[in-house]
Order: structure tokens, then sequence, then C-alpha cells
């Protein structure tokens, strides 16, 4: 039973967000329901009502985006750890997370708990939003141009490429007018489709400079365990096996690149057969079959999907 089953857990990033996110997952676990509560205790108001009722355009805001998103990831990873199934199952080789999402994997690997984890999402969701004020910008994906055409983009108009999310999709980010030069430049030079993204600056780049060293403030005032389980950092696309490189690589990441593709091909090259993602949405999933097409992935978005794991993990073993 799952002798040949190495898994990944992956933790999707900001975009994934919708109303009535968590609800089933809250209704059905009680591990879950504690997440729920924690951030609400956390936070001082009622999150869990957020995801679960709205409004949309409250949500969708940075700060209140990122720890929602963190907390419903929570909240499913609980619910799994805490199943009937969950001493058969193998334990992760790696976790990784999309950005945002690499706090989620930080508390997956035991670096952080919980409640920390929450409250630094928070704190991330507000000074980006706030350096995003102060030095506004956006991003954008581009489907359907090979990496060196857009990195030649990139440098004709002074954008930065955020996201290598897989080949064809990649994401720029910058300062409006810079970000509508290459979305033009792009277009001329045969993109399939570009998709500005929802996100309230240029993520990713050095207008986010600001943000980051007000949350190294925060950051270097907590303290960080050992990885219990190496973290695949979206920056080097390498492993975090101490509390220093993970306390580097969250602030690093504010600034610079997520080199996903390049995280799923290291944990590929080193064995594993199945990515299981923890959280709202398939976005990483879609990202990683791209990727490579024969590597399995699983969604664990429900209290369903999450009773159901162990017989789906043993039908492929």
């Amino acid at each position: 039973m799952f002798e040949q089953t190495k898994l990944a857990y992956i933790f999707p990033g900001q975009g994934v967000q919708y109303v009535g996110m968590g609800r089933n997952i809250y209704d059905g676990s009680e591990a879950a329901r504690k997440v729920f509560k924690q951030a609400d205790e956390v936070l001082g108001f009622s999150l869990s009502e957020l995801c679960f009722y709205g409004p949309d355009n409250k949500l969708r805001q940075t700060i209140n985006a990122q720890p929602a998103i963190v907390t419903v990831s929570l909240a499913i990873l609980s619910a799994l750890n805490n199943s009937e199934d969950a001493k058969s199952m193998p334990a992760p080789t790696f976790v990784a997370g999309h950005s945002l999402g690499e706090y989620t994997a930080l508390a997956a690997a035991g670096v952080v708990d919980f409640s920390t984890t929450i409250y630094l999402t928070r704190e991330r969701g507000r000074l980006m939003d706030q350096a995003g004020s102060e030095n506004p910008g956006g991003m954008a994906a581009i489907i359907g141009l090979d990496e060196a055409s857009l990195a030649d983009i990139s440098e004709q108009s002074g954008v930065k490429i955020a996201n290598f999310n897989c080949p064809g999709q990649l994401v720029i980010s910058g300062d409006r007018k810079k970000l509508n030069k290459a979305i033009k430049l792009a277009e001329d030079r045969g993109a399939r489709r570009v998709v500005p993204l929802q996100v309230s600056g240029a993520f990713h780049t050095s207008y986010m400079q600001p943000a980051s060293n007000k949350l190294a403030e925060i950051i270097y005032g907590i303290s960080f365990s050992t990885p219990q389980i190496p973290i695949i950092a979206n920056t080097t696309a390498s492993e975090i096996t101490t509390a220093e490189i993970a306390k580097d690589e969250l602030l690093n990441q504010l600034c610079n690149s997520v080199r996903w593709q390049h995280s799923i091909e290291y944990m590929i090259n080193n064995g594993i057969t199945t990515f299981v993602e923890i959280g709202p949405g398939n976005v990483l999933s879609g990202l990683i079959k791209r990727i490579n097409r024969n590597i399995k992935t699983i969604n664990i978005s429900d209290i369903e999907t999450v009773t159901n794991l162990a017989n789906v993990l043993n039908q492929d073993s």
C-alpha cells in the first residue's frame, strides 16, 4: 500500500479566493473549525464570515485575501492530518507554496504555528497593499510566449518576470505605464493571451522593498523552528532546511521572482510521483500538468476529498 507513492504537498497563493471557500470543510471537520476560530481570534474579526459570505470585493482586497486563503488551506490541512486515514498515508517528502502559499508550506513543515502564520500573512497583505498604494503598479499573465521572448520584452519595457509558472505561462510585474508597454509588445510578438491580474501592486519587484523592510522587523522578532519537512523555496527552487533560511526566503520572495516551474521540476527530479494541492481551487495542478503531464495531481479542497485521499492514493500505488 502506497509503496510507489512519493508525495509533495503544495499550497496556492493569492488569486484563488472566492466567496464560500472553506465552508464545507468547516462544517465537516472539528479540526478545521479550530483553525477558523484561531484565525478569528488572532485577527480580531470574523475572517470566517468573510470567507463564507463575502462580500467579494472585500475578500479580494490583498489585506484580507492573503490571511483568508492561508486560513482555508490550513483548515483543510488540519482536517487531513486529523482524518482516520492520516496515519496510514505516506508523509510528504517536500512541501511548497506559490508566493503567499509559501507561508502555508512553512506552517505545514512546523516552522511556525497556525496562529503565527495567520498573523504574518495579514501583516504581509497589509504591507504589500501599502507599498502598492505608495508605488502603484500591477501584474499580467502572458500566455503563449517563451521565456527568451518575454525576457527581451521585459528589458525593453522595464518590467520584470515575476512568476515562472510553467512553459508558456509567465507573469510580468511593474508600474502601469511600463506594464502597458510590455503588454503591447507581447501582443505584437504573438502572445496568445494577456490576462491582467487583480492585485494591488507590482508584486515580486523592487516596488515591494518597503514592504520587505517593514516585514523584516516583524519576522526577525519571531522565533522560527527548523523545518520538519524540506520546503522548496520560491526564489531559489532549492530546499529550505533551517529557520534562518526560511526567514530570509519570506523577505526575498516579496521582491524576487517565483520560480514555480523550477521548484516543481526539482521535486520531480528528486522522486516525487504525486502532488497534493491543498487549498481553494486547482490552479497549481493545472500548472503542473503543463510542466509534466506524467505526474499525478490531486486536489484537496473539501471534506469529501479529504476523506477520499487515502483511497485515491491507494488506487495508484
